[in-house]
């Protein structure tokens, strides 16, 4: 059976971080605008994962 997005396991804010910079350096800095939406996705999935992280840790 096919998982939601929801049911999918949530990379941890290094990996995101890690595919936000290979996606950079694979579009030479220059993103077109299906490489922008997915850097804004990939954003918000990092920040989401940052708040995760440092509610953990307190």
């Amino acid at each position: 059976m096919t998982q939601s997005p929801a049911q999918l396991p949530t990379p941890d804010a290094d990996a995101l971080n890690a595919a936000i910079r290979e996606l950079w350096v694979r579009s030479g800095g220059q993103l077109s605008p299906d490489e922008q939406r997915i850097y804004q996705a990939l954003v918000v999935r990092w920040a989401a994962a940052q708040q995760g992280q440092e509610q953990l840790a307190a």
